[in-house]
């Protein structure tokens, strides 16, 4: 999937294009009034002020028409560049445009284009003439707060992609249209996944298929970190301010903390892992032959997110995320990172994610500890991904505020990329709590420290999941791996409840339909439900002691034995389908 911002012609096509939504809306509307129109990854949005009236996505259409009818008009675009005084004068009358000139810097250069009637405060570029922008599409319609301030007064947002070609557009218009067919808060509730209440924004519901999905994951990860020597703890859900000011986080993330007094003194529920972790790492004494000590936490976390930013599985108020700290000696660094980048590798595969990894570097303000600290845990980072054979894309002054990261953005299935693993080398926090090991030489020395999530957390991790298989998961991960339907419930049922039980007792997950329906309308009804098998138990089946199956998506019916199949199905759960 493209990204507008990274693409510099398409990015000015479509800042243009939001100048011409912007006047579209001007004929339309005359008392509207604009505050920004930026570039965004998947097009542009236009932030307006319309006063009582209200645009609804059935009125998109008809702005779409007067953009069409004015790029038709061909007008060419003018650039104008302005003293302070003159701006402040040509739009003296318009508030979102006098209070941005008030926050421009002295040096900045105060631009504005003119196409036809409209004329806009912008640094552009733009295109030559509003003839070029022929592909467009208006995409929908949201509301915004001012400046996002839910204090302030909330505007319009309307939303639009452009493209150089009609083809362009077409292509993107279909990945839409797949992406909202694999939507994970439509598909979870038709697969009965999981549901948000209005009684708890944020906080998701799992339902008994949900659960199935969620512990198989967890099964998993168990699996496969013992396998790499971890050992796991489970730490405190709320802890006290002291702990958190020890830590840095009161006064870095404060804000994302949901507080509550105990015996008159204030505690936090935790919005991360850590410091319990290292709670537990001071409870015992540490040699230096006793290191790298690999610790795992599904640990249950909260954090206050504006309630419009809420979405789904994928932002949440609570989430497990799957936690690993990794106490090590300085002489270990490179050979942990190396061994965690393949550890996370070899988990992707299974799941047929690609990724790409973005190193974090220091924050310009936020942060804790001497440049020079870290700048050297940034060498590390970059050292042990070149001798690990991976490229990476530099993302300056975006690490966490006690160490630089690195960031495993995971591609599904549509090209999507979703933020997921990190790594994340502290030699911060060991300090700032007084962390310690024994050396050879029986003198203490500070270990270091890596903080690190796979899936990123349980819950954004099988939302991408869901959409990346559109529900229709491998056979391990399926709620329901075999669906049963007798033709006749009145000569094939009994049949139908023997193969049940017979699959049950070797651990495959069924679902028996008895329902007085007809098969039609059972065999429909189990494709929208995604079951990966579908057995369909007729006479022939009850008179040859064997079963017929269909797969998801497939019209193909295959006969097999009994024996036959329920070896088939456990290689297939044992391998994980690969």
């Amino acid at each position: 999937m493209i990204n507008i911002k990274e693409d510099e012609k398409l990015s000015i096509k479509n800042h243009s294009c939001a100048h011409l939504l912007a006047q579209a809306v001007k004929h339309l509307y005359p008392h509207a009034k604009f505050w920004v129109g930026p570039v965004i990854e998947n097009g542009f949005y236009y932030d307006i002020d319309l006063g009582n009236d209200v645009i609804k996505e059935e009125d998109l259409d008809k702005i779409e028409k007067e953009m069409k009818k004015i790029a038709k008009d061909g007008k060419r675009i003018y650039r104008e560049e302005l003293t302070r005084e003159e701006a402040l004068e040509k739009f003296k009358d318009d508030m979102y445009k006098i209070d941005l000139i008030n926050n421009m810097d002295n040096n900045t250069v105060i631009s504005c284009y003119t196409q036809g009637d409209f004329t806009d405060l912008c640094r552009g570029p733009h295109v030559d003439t509003v003839k070029e922008l022929k592909y467009f599409k208006l995409l929908k319609v949201s509301g915004a707060y001012y400046k996002g301030d839910s204090n302030n007064k909330m505007l319009q947002r309307i939303y639009g992609i452009c493209f150089d070609t009609e083809e362009d557009l077409q292509e993107y218009l279909n990945f839409l249209e797949e992406a909202k067919k694999r939507d994970h808060r439509k598909l979870g509730k038709e697969l009965e996944l999981f549901m948000i209440s209005e009684y708890g924004p944020g906080f998701p519901f799992w339902l008994p298929n949900g659960m199935i999905l969620r512990r198989e994951l967890e099964n998993f990860w168990y699996e496969e970190h013992i396998k790499e020597g971890y050992e796991f703890i489970k730490t405190p859900i709320m802890l006290s301010q002291e702990l958190w000011e020890i830590s840095g986080h009161w006064y870095n993330y404060r804000e994302n903390m949901y507080t509550s007094e105990i015996d008159d003194k204030l505690y936090a529920i935790k919005p991360m892992n850590c410091p319990g972790g290292m709670l537990v790492y001071k409870n015992s004494l540490h040699s230096y032959k006793s290191l790298p000590i690999r610790c795992g936490e599904l640990g249950l976390v909260h954090r206050h997110e504006a309630s419009g930013a809420l979405s789904g599985l994928f932002r949440v108020r609570t989430f497990t995320q799957d936690d690993a700290h990794i106490f090590m000696r300085e002489d270990q660094m490179e050979s942990e990172i190396i061994r965690l980048i393949n550890f996370i590798d070899r988990m992707y595969k299974v799941f047929d994610l690609t990724y790409h990894i973005e190193l974090s570097t220091r924050p310009e303000d936020k942060f804790i500890g001497e440049i020079e600290t870290w700048d050297k845990a940034e060498t590390i980072l970059k050292d042990s991904l070149e001798k690990a054979g991976k490229t990476y894309i530099l993302n300056p002054g975006d690490g966490a505020f006690y160490g630089p990261k690195l960031d495993f953005k995971v591609k599904d299935s549509l090209g999507r990329e979703w933020q997921c693993g990190t790594i994340q080398l502290d030699m911060q926090l060991p300090e700032r709590f007084d962390l310690t090991y024994i050396d050879k030489d029986g003198s203490k020395k500070r270990p270091i420290m890596l903080h690190r999530v796979i899936y990123g957390s349980i819950e954004r991790f099988i939302g991408v999941l869901i959409e990346h298989y559109a529900g229709s998961f491998p056979l391990w991960l399926a709620p329901v791996q075999v669906n049963i339907i007798p033709v006749n419930n009145e000569y094939h049922l009994e049949y139908a409840n023997k193969i049940k039980e017979m699959l049950q007792k070797e651990g495959i997950r069924v679902n028996l339909d008895d329902r007085d329906e007809k098969l039609s309308y059972k065999m429909r009804e189990a494709q929208i439900k995604k079951y990966p098998y579908n057995l369909i138990l007729g006479q022939t089946e009850v008179d040859n002691h064997n079963i017929s199956y269909r797969t998801h998506g497939s019209k193909e019916t295959i006969s097999i034995s009994n024996e036959e199949f329920i070896k088939k199905i456990k290689e297939e759960i044992k391998t994980k389908g690969n």
